[in-house]
């Protein structure tokens, strides 16, 4: 059941101006020197409102960079000193939520690993109760929507009304162009229940890579997103965590620059659909090469089968035969018959083609 947040409109807290809201800066907060130098760097561009850094990292594995803790709040406060940025950082605890009030953090933000455990966000709900502080809570590294809807639900009976929620994309069961799946109808489905809560996109957590995330973005704005989360680095390459996904701050404002805002349509119904319906073709192909990189697999140890024991490549009955038994099974289920030719044909072409080259030939076989 669905029940009703309690939210403050977005500009009570972070003051858009009409233009793209952008919350921006390192994935972790490295040294004093690289956080000063990329949020002055980031001070420069009008849209960003709000200066990001990673002060506590959940690592997957012990005995990596976890971050420089409470002596990285105090680089913040320079921040906010010498650039005039709000300041946002991540909690995963009680501790974590005391030490950011205490260094006067504007805005904190609730991460997908936290937000999959629902003990660990009232433990954060319980310590925020009489606190005046905006938060932002990350999608579930699951696509759950009810586990995202309840983590915004106990803040929100915590108190606080200064809410949004990010997308930062949902882990996928196979292997894709993003790090993260995107599963658009998820937060599209989040904005039509809660209309007036703010949702922000992570380009960053999405895309994994630099290359794709003038493409998110874009796709975030045209999905009406009410900002994104962006990681940027004086120096991404030389970065200690994800240093594929960040970016300087000058390739921000280009990316800025060339975005194309568009005039909000609000049917968030007919978006939610569209994007179920692209989000399953997705999977489907994703599906579809997975099985023909296994069929592969196994048409390698077959051309390698019938070279031990001396068997011709081509067989022309049993290729006759998968045609047939093919099609009959394609017309059931109401294939063109023409199309499915054209690709049995082109794997075929392709099985006879890695048999060739186990058998050492580049030439055409024979029966």
């Amino acid at each position: 059941m669905i029940g009703k947040l309690l939210i403050n409109p977005l500009d009570t807290w972070l003051k858009t101006d009409n233009q793209p809201l952008i919350i921006s800066g390192p994935c972790s907060a490295e040294s004093e020197e690289q956080v000063l130098e990329t949020a002055h760097g980031l001070a420069k561009i009008d849209a960003v409102k709000l200066f990001r850094a990673g002060v506590w990292k959940p690592r997957t594995r012990p005995n990596m960079f976890e971050g420089h803790g409470e002596k990285a709040l105090k680089w913040l406060q320079l921040v906010k000193r010498e650039t005039g940025l709000k300041t946002t950082v991540e909690v995963a605890n009680p501790k974590h939520v005391e030490l950011a009030l205490r260094y006067d953090i504007d805005v904190i933000w609730i991460g997908a690993r936290t937000v999959v455990n629902p003990f660990s966000v009232q433990e954060i709900a319980d310590t925020l109760k009489g606190v005046d502080i905006p938060v932002m809570v990350k999608n579930p590294l699951n696509p759950d929507l009810s586990l995202w809807i309840g983590a915004l639900e106990r803040i929100n009976e915590a108190g606080i009304t200064k809410l949004a929620a990010i997308h930062r994309g949902f882990d996928f069961f196979k292997k894709s162009a993003f790090r993260n799946a995107p599963m658009w109808e998820i937060p599209i489905e989040l904005k039509r229940l809660y209309p007036s809560l703010p949702i922000f996109t992570d380009p960053s957590h999405i895309a994994g890579k630099r290359s794709l995330l003038a493409e998110i973005t874009q796709k975030a704005f045209d999905l009406e997103s009410d900002g994104i989360m962006i990681e940027t680095h004086y120096q991404p390459d030389k970065a200690l965590t994800d240093a594929k996904q960040q970016i300087t701050p000058e390739a921000l404002q280009i990316l800025i620059n060339n975005l194309i805002i568009r005039e909000r349509t609000a049917d968030f119904a007919f978006e939610s659909k569209l994007e179920e319906y692209r989000s399953e073709i997705d999977r489907l192909d994703a599906e579809m090469i997975q099985i023909l990189a296994r069929r592969f697999d196994i048409i390698d140890s077959l051309g390698n089968y019938k070279k031990e024991n001396n068997i011709t490549i081509l067989q022309l009955k049993r290729w006759s035969n998968i045609l047939q038994e093919r099609l009959e099974n394609g017309k059931n289920l109401g294939m063109d018959a023409e199309f499915l030719i054209k690709i049995l044909e082109l794997i075929h072409k392709e099985s006879i083609a890695r048999q060739t080259r186990i058998f050492g030939s580049t030439s055409s076989p024979t029966e």
